[in-house]
């Protein structure tokens, strides 16, 4: 059987380089678990969750060994629910006409690496807007730019992090859209090589790190727009003590979405914290809305009136362990199915590897990149959300 797609690889190479790509910063700051095996879609991935344990402070000797207390590993799971498809048909005819002209292997590849901007595209999207639903708190002013006149946002950020127990390793990112970007690169303290401690910003553009964590951009960073609930207070007569992720309310005007997930609130007792949404409410004027660990910081008031913050850019902070993203080639029949060769090829810009297949029909052929994905916050005490 002809190797028909190796002897392709290398114009897929050269027109990745050409092709233009969008701002890619949330993917390769994410765990990536990628392999080459097959999957069937709606696969569940599972992964164990730990708590803090039980913290005796008594000592008391004995020639009994105590028992010790017992713990449970609770599990959460994802499911395989995304694909993205991109078919590439040619007949004979299409390809006696191409190399007549530009050459049929330049455009095909022009046509794989557009297939690969679009599919990361979506992807990075994905992962972005999974990150900032799954944020434990937030900061900054919801509809206004961060880094408007310094960068003391990345402190605050930090500190959400760090205050929820994410390690200090270097593999924590903040990413940014172009427009939060384009403040930071107009601070004069780093454009000055004296005071950033290099040139890169001022030279080449490059966002440097900053507090111990990697500065990226990002063109999947959407915009939320908030629920259409109003009125909502807290519903406990006991209080909402700490901790809480599971917060009952009642007195809401629902409107035509009501509590949205991902929108981002605060409580009258509470000016410093700002919690995002995870489950939302969409009717009634009762129940309850779930926000993520680690759950509420402060002891609440009941009938703590609830305060719904504008719409806003979803930057975020995050530990690469916080959040995994799958992505897999459609799993396979024993014997494989009709295509004649496939290759597997890694996307120069994002890094994802992606499987493509060719088939042949009548009097035609057709390209084929099909992939599985999906992305899940495992750890969302160590994302935060920075309202742009």
């Amino acid at each position: 059987m002809a190797n028909v797609l190796t002897d392709l690889a290398a114009d897929i190479y050269r027109a990745a380089d050409i092709v233009g790509r969008e701002l890619v910063g949330v993917i390769p700051s994410v765990t990536i678990n990628a392999g080459s095996e097959g999957a069937a879609f709606g696969d569940t991935v599972r992964a164990a969750v730990t708590a803090q344990p039980t913290l005796n402070e008594t000592y008391t000797p004995a020639m009994t060994i105590p028992e010790g207390d017992d713990q449970t590993v609770a599990n959460k799971t994802m499911t395989i629910d995304k694909v993205a498809n991109v078919q590439i048909p040619y007949t004979g005819e299409d390809i006696k006409h191409l190399n007549n002209g530009a050459g049929y292997e330049t455009v095909y590849g022009d046509q794989i690496a557009q297939a690969f901007r679009t599919i990361t595209n979506k992807i990075e999207t994905h992962v972005a807007l999974t990150l900032s639903l799954g944020a434990s708190r937030a900061i900054g002013t919801a509809g206004t730019t961060p880094f408007g006149s310094n960068f003391n946002e990345v402190a605050q950020i930090r500190q959400i992090l760090v205050d929820n127990g994410m390690p200090l390793d270097g593999q924590a990112t903040i990413a940014l859209n172009s427009t939060a970007g384009v403040n930071l690169r107009n601070l004069a303290q780093l454009q000055k090589v004296n005071e950033s401690g290099g040139q890169e910003l001022l030279r080449r553009g490059e966002l440097l790190d900053l507090q111990g964590l990697m500065l990226k951009e990002s063109a999947g960073i959407a915009q939320h727009v908030k629920g259409t609930a109003t009125g909502g207070r807290t519903n406990d007569a006991a209080g909402v003590a700490v901790g809480t992720t599971v917060i009952p309310v009642e007195n809401i005007t629902a409107g035509g979405t009501g509590y949205k997930a991902g929108d981002v609130i605060t409580f009258a007792s509470d000016a410093t914290n700002k919690y995002v949404i995870e489950v939302g409410l969409a009717s009634g004027a009762t129940g309850n809305i779930t926000i993520a660990a680690p759950g509420v910081r402060i002891a609440l008031l009941d009938n703590d009136n609830i305060t719904v913050l504008n719409d806003y850019a979803g930057n975020v902070a995050f530990h690469r362990a916080a959040c995994e993203l799958v992505i897999r080639p459609p799993a396979m029949p024993l014997g494989g199915d009709a295509a004649i060769d496939r290759i597997t090829v890694q996307d120069p810009f994002s890094g994802v590897v992606y499987e493509i297949a060719v088939y042949n029909g009548y009097g035609k052929k057709m390209f084929d990149i099909t992939t599985f994905y999906a992305a899940k916050v495992w750890k969302p005490d160590f994302v935060a959300s920075l309202l742009g």
